[in-house]
């Protein structure tokens, strides 16, 4: 057996990341996570209920009632001026037996969280150092550091975003589409409180989504074109608000920006297979889509919930081992990963859809949804991800 530093090296200090590096050194292996520190992660994340029971199951948190805002209803509203509109429609988490759907946390708050269960794991030993390289050999892989000086492990995980050096590295193809819409991201104050109702007002290039953070607290997410979202930010905090407000269809009154706008660009990105050779591939190293239908995170976390179960019961006395683990997690994702990046290209490209064939077919099937409790059952099931 070669004398590596760890079993397993994760690279990327993202929500997934550290949910790996956790599962892993939680299995038993001696690990190591390169965890550079960056900026606050000032985003959001709405996890799905069977995510959210995967966190509390495996100890990364407790009561989401402490850290996150429940969303008990999803509201559609066609806000475009077709000559075929869909109906409104509403989701009622309690047509499916459930309390909410899922959970908006703070993604500043999951880090927190999920570093405090880190700390207490003595098999994970955690670097503020990113990797500059990286190359395979018969008995695993070395990793050059920035500093550097280099590691080994017989498996390698990379957790380190869209642009991964390991999948990079790695040799791990990709299919990838650069969309014309961006996305800008804030948090508001509205002047109505917006309960647990996530409401998706859909416009022609994208939709205008408000998710519940708490009494009158609401992050936005808006889908348009890069230019006319520059535009609108361009003219001001104060003619922003009143667009929002405008956008909003004046549901809840006046509305306060109280973070600074974000935009950037969206774009789809897979690997056929994420896990080959003793190198896996977790989070947006693997995939990354549009903020539609709330699959970010929660296909991130199923990730890690796959490889945990990759690694129960190998023989690591063996020296395939790693590269079974990568084959068999590899298995486990094809049939998430392949619906999942279906269910959320079809259904962007029918928001942006101009063709009077694509409008009539996306305004019939949210009839259909609307009017058939047995595919609404259906719908319920897909969108929170469960398997």
């Amino acid at each position: 057996m070669s004398a590596h530093d760890a079993d397993a090296i994760i690279v990327g200090g993202g929500l997934a990341g550290v949910a790996a590096a956790i599962a892993v050194a939680k299995a038993g292996l001696k690990t190591i996570h390169l965890a550079p520190a960056g900026p606050p992660d000032r985003r959001t994340s709405a996890l799905m209920m069977p995510s959210v029971d995967y966190l509390i199951a495996t100890g990364l948190i407790d009561d989401p009632v402490d850290i996150g805002h429940p969303l008990t209803q999803i509201r559609i509203i066609d806000a475009t001026d077709r000559l075929i509109r869909a109906p409104e429609t509403l989701f009622d988490a309690q047509e499916a037996g459930l309390t909410a759907f899922g959970w908006n946390f703070a993604n500043a708050r999951l880090v927190e969280r999920f570093h405090s269960v880190a700390a207490t794991l003595a098999g994970l030993e955690i670097r503020n150092m990113g990797a500059t390289a990286f190359a395979a050999d018969d008995t695993g892989g070395t990793l050059t550091l920035a500093d550097g000086s280099t590691l080994s492990a017989s498996l390698i995980i990379g957790a380190d975003g869209k642009s991964s050096l390991i999948r990079t590295a790695a040799g791990f193809p990709i299919h990838e589409h650069q969309f014309e819409q961006a996305a800008l991201v804030c948090d508001l104050d509205l002047g109505r409180p917006i309960g647990g109702t996530s409401i998706e007002f859909h416009y022609p290039n994208g939709p205008f989504t408000l998710v519940p953070a708490g009494d009158k607290r609401a992050n936005l997410v808006w889908i348009d074109e890069r230019s006319a979202l520059e535009a609108a930010r361009n003219g001001g905090p104060e003619a922003l608000a009143k667009l929002f407000a405008g956008k909003s269809q004046r549901l809840f009154g006046a509305i306060q920006l109280v973070t600074p706008t974000h935009i950037f660009p969206l774009s789809t990105l897979g690997v056929s297979k994420p896990g080959k050779q003793g190198v896996v591939l977790v989070g947006e190293a693997a995939h990354a889509f549009p903020p539609i239908g709330a699959q970010g995170l929660n296909l991130g976390l199923r990730d890690v919930a796959d490889l945990a179960d990759s690694l129960q019961g190998v023989d690591r006395a063996l020296p395939d081992w790693a590269d079974k683990v990568s084959e068999s997690y590899a298995s486990l994702r094809a049939g998430d990963l392949a619906r999942t990046g279906t269910m959320v290209d079809a259904l962007f490209r029918s928001l942006l859809a101009d063709m009077l064939p694509a409008q009539g077919l996306r305004a019939g099937g949210l009839w259909a949804l609307r009017l058939l409790p047995a595919l609404r059952k259906q719908a319920f099931t897909i969108g929170m991800g469960n398997r």
